[in-house]
């Protein structure tokens, strides 16, 4: 599990609803679709949102998504892409259920199967926002690969000795465009963020585009979208 949070529960049948004391939490609860835990530094809540909670469009449909389940998920299952070209994940969550006064982020949180394709030059376009206000778009990569080739260059070939030494580069401005390692193995990308403020009172929604290419693409397996205080804020 990642170690910026603590206190890791998995709202289900079988955990008191009284054990993380959020009545607006009911709709998870019953149906085993998320997960609630506080941060290590500030005590602010956090929430894995699971991809059986997500809208993934043709994701019922099993030519493109299938649902299975990896021992190493926090939830029962997890959807895996199997191919296509219209890719559209979107969730909500209740501004209330969140920190007051606190600037959070969300991350899609996955990993790329052996087959993986698709992704290593095409950009996602990634929005958080209220509903019913402008939202926050970027764009971003989730190949992982390639944000590791953007970290970094190979030398000079001068002598016998550099030919074989890859050096990390200077960080870039964009890193946050690409992926990053969890501590728990999954992939994580920044999809945006949000500054949850005393009185705010909606609907916050994040997605994940690519729908402009009409590439084919396929490879991954989606575990959720965590939403927690953006470090260092």
């Amino acid at each position: 599990l990642s170690q910026k949070c603590f206190n890791l529960k998995v709202i289900c049948p079988k955990t008191p609803l009284n054990t993380v004391e959020m009545p607006f939490l009911e709709k998870f609860y019953r149906n085993f679709l998320a997960s609630f835990s506080l941060d290590k530094r500030s005590g602010k809540k956090c929430y894995m949102i699971s991809a059986r909670d997500l809208l993934i469009v043709w994701g019922d449909t099993p030519t493109y998504w299938r649902w299975t389940s990896v021992p190493e998920a926090r939830f029962p299952e997890v959807a895996e892409l199997i191919c296509v070209c219209w890719l559209e994940i979107r969730c909500k969550i209740n501004t209330r259920s969140l920190s007051p006064r606190t600037l959070y982020a969300a991350y899609l949180v996955y990993k790329p199967t052996a087959g993986s394709y698709g992704f290593e030059y095409q950009p996602v376009d990634a929005s958080v926002g209220v509903v019913g206000s402008e939202s926050q778009t970027r764009t971003v990569y989730l190949d992982a690969e390639r944000g590791q080739r953007q970290r970094y260059h190979y030398p000079r070939r001068i002598g016998l000795f550099n030919r074989s030494r890859r050096q990390a580069s200077m960080p870039k401005e964009n890193d946050g465009c690409y992926p990053k390692e969890r501590d728990d193995e999954w992939l994580e990308i920044e999809l945006g963020d949000f500054l949850n403020k005393e009185d705010e009172d909606g609907e916050l929604e994040m997605s994940v585009l690519e729908v402009a290419a009409g590439d084919w693409k396929g490879g991954l397996i989606i575990q959720g979208i965590e939403i927690r205080p953006k470090q260092g804020k």
